[in-house]
């Protein structure tokens, strides 16, 4: 029993795989025959490669469906309808909901085989089946195993569906074939083709001649004249055959051979178009190294002079500060003179000097003119160049010692201070006594 069972599983499984296998080729067999039939005409209700097709797709959907179970545990029949309409059901802008509510279409079964014909016309089938494949949960509530949906078939029947995309389908959604009453019935025939071999032939046509000259003895020349016809006619379709696939083969050598040259030249033209790259990547490397070489001289010139300024900028300041410099005279030749030049103001204010006092503090007097002149921009001098004392001496009060001020005529800004106090009038009077012996005139 356990033999016959593993049998009968293994007859089983063959058939199934069987089914699917016959289904797939006649369905692939009948997109081509729909695709020779489009390039000569429209493909619309009427063509026998369309009824064949739809069928052919109509039993492929429905291998191994389901049924629905009633109220009573029984199964009725299903229609694939009730699988497209739920699997594709999140397809964008499909054609579901306009064919549930076509009114002329009432079954299931026609409401699928209007389906068929919609996707056809919006060259969308391959679409539909295969976004209802990716469904993997409801096909498999919807199928038993073993169906070519569940196969690996299913992949090669959305491969073989897309081809159908260039055919411009016309169909009538009211006519006759989308009546659901009957199943639908596959025709065999135009693809079922037997060829008969060389071989075969040749054997055949041995067999008969053997028997033609052993069942007649009594055979006559006339009997044998007819046998040399047909001979030669037999001889004559070998060589008619044999010319026919020698004509193809030297075609497909043509073809094979011209299609090498246009190759050959394709790759020729690639080769130089290769080189001229090659080139233009040559040329754009070496502009680039020489633009870098001169950038880089621009800059290293840009820097020397850069350093250049920087030198003749400090020598500048240098050179100006020493000009500055050496136009103000030394701090101990400004001390003696201003002392001097006080003392010969003293003496004048007061009146006791001579002439022997007035020729040794000339000069003095001179030079410490010129310096007061340079240091004082209010000194002026009247038409003859000589000095205006009465600036000096006019509304000032006499002044017995200038002890106190001289010791600090030190710098040139002590100086300046001094002009200061004079102006100012801020100098002590002449009734005080004079402490300073060595700075008192003679």
């Amino acid at each position: 029993m356990a033999s016959l069972s593993l049998s009968r599983k293994k007859n089983a499984s063959r058939n199934a795989a069987v089914e699917r296998k016959n289904l797939i080729t006649v369905c692939r067999f009948s997109v081509k025959t729909l695709i020779d039939r489009s390039c000569f005409e429209t493909i619309d209700d009427s063509a026998p490669e369309f009824l064949n097709f739809a069928s052919i797709l109509e039993q492929i959907l429905s291998h191994r469906l389901k049924g629905q179970l009633t109220w009573f545990g029984y199964e009725s029949p299903r229609s694939f309808w009730d699988y497209i309409r739920v699997a594709c059901s999140k397809v964008s802008h499909s054609c579901i909901c306009s064919i549930e509510n076509m009114e002329n279409v009432s079954s299931s079964r026609a409401k699928g085989r209007a389906w068929i014909r919609v996707a056809l016309m919006e060259k969308r089938l391959s679409e539909y089946i295969t976004a209802a494949l990716r469904e993997y949960k409801t096909t498999r509530r919807f199928y038993d195993d073993g169906a070519i949906v569940l196969g690996e078939e299913a992949n090669m029947l959305a491969g073989m569906l897309l081809g159908l995309n260039a055919i411009d389908f016309s169909f009538c959604l009211k006519g006759e074939g989308l009546d659901g009453s009957y199943p639908a019935v596959i025709d065999y025939t135009p693809y079922l083709k037997f060829t008969q071999s060389s071989d075969s032939i040749s054997s055949d046509e041995e067999e008969l001649r053997t028997l033609g000259s052993s069942g007649s003895e009594s055979s006559t020349p006339e009997n044998i004249g007819p046998l040399l016809i047909r001979d030669e006619n037999i001889w004559y379709n070998k060589c008619t055959r044999v010319e026919q696939k020698y004509r193809l083969t030297l075609e497909q050598k043509g073809y094979l051979e011209e299609l090498v040259r246009l190759r050959e030249a394709q790759l020729s033209d690639s080769g130089t178009q290769n080189k001229l790259l090659l080139q233009r990547i040559k040329d754009t490397e070496l502009s680039h190294k020489l633009e870098k070489e001169q950038l880089e001289y621009i800059i290293v010139e840009l820097q020397d002079q850069l350093t250049v300024l920087k030198n003749n900028d400090l020598r500048s300041r240098q050179e100006l500060t020493t000009h500055l410099t050496n136009q103000w005279p030394s701090p101990g030749a400004l001390d003696v003179k201003a002392v001097a030049l006080e003392t010969l103001l003293y003496q004048k204010h007061n009146e006791h000097w001579d002439d022997k006092t007035y020729h040794r503090f000339g000069h003095l007097s001179t030079d410490a003119s010129l310096f007061q002149i340079s240091f004082d921009p209010g000194h002026s001098q009247d038409g003859n160049g000589k000095h205006d004392s009465s600036r000096l001496s006019g509304g000032k009060e006499e002044t017995p010692s200038l002890l106190g001020l001289c010791g600090s005529l030190t710098s040139v800004a002590s100086y300046k201070s001094l002009t200061s106090l004079k102006s100012s009038e801020c100098l002590a009077s002449p009734t005080t006594e004079m402490t300073s012996p060595g700075l008192t005139p003679s």
